[in-house]
């Protein structure tokens, strides 16, 4: 079994905004595989299969900074090693739309990456980043609960899209034919 898991934030207030790009993938892959998610205690979860490949879709209720509480429990619930945990957050180093798929690695800085590293113990897991710009005259914490430009607005599909695909390509290939495939064209 592969765990999905979107970081974002919960609640209406959240739902368009920058920082919650790995709910917005977690949605989108859950409607193309017709995976109903429900409530749980710290997330809202559901299993299925994702063209033939067992997962369970995890967006955490536990806000981006407490993110490895919910990532953490999901994990030992479903029994899924590290290895096999796809996380998909955002990414303020990068174009907006642009997708980078990494192996392993550091938190880069975000701070829903460290609580999920500092919960299960381990930088060995997948990541699935996407860029979200920057606007160096917004203070970074207000410039993620931002919500997109009408003028992004089609990079931003664009990029959910292309998640979407490369978290099949993860789940039923391996992570190399991801990265091959998509770091070298990500984006629109």
């Amino acid at each position: 079994m592969w765990a999905i898991v979107g970081l974002g934030n919960p609640g209406t207030g959240y739902s368009r905004t920058r920082h919650n790009i790995g709910f917005m993938v977690v949605d989108a892959v859950a409607v193309r595989h017709k995976i109903e998610l429900k409530e749980k205690r710290h997330c809202l979860s559901g299993t299925g299969a994702i063209d033939g490949a067992e997962a369970v879709l995890i967006k955490p209720l536990t806000f981006m900074n407490r993110s490895g509480l919910a990532v953490g429990e999901a994990l030992r619930k479903f029994n899924v090693p590290p290895e096999r945990l796809i996380v998909i957050h955002d990414d303020m180093d990068m174009e907006t739309g642009k997708l980078k798929i990494k192996k392993n690695g550091s938190s880069g800085g975000h701070n829903g990456v460290e609580s999920v590293i500092e919960s299960i113990g381990t930088m060995d897991f997948v990541r699935i980043k996407i860029g979200i710009g920057r606007d160096m005259t917004i203070p970074a914490e207000d410039y993620v609960l931002s919500r997109f430009k009408r003028a992004e607005l089609p990079l931003i599909k664009a990029a959910i899209k292309t998640a979407s695909d490369a978290v099949g390509t993860i789940v039923n290939e391996a992570i190399e034919n991801a990265m091959n495939r998509f770091n070298r064209r990500s984006g629109p």
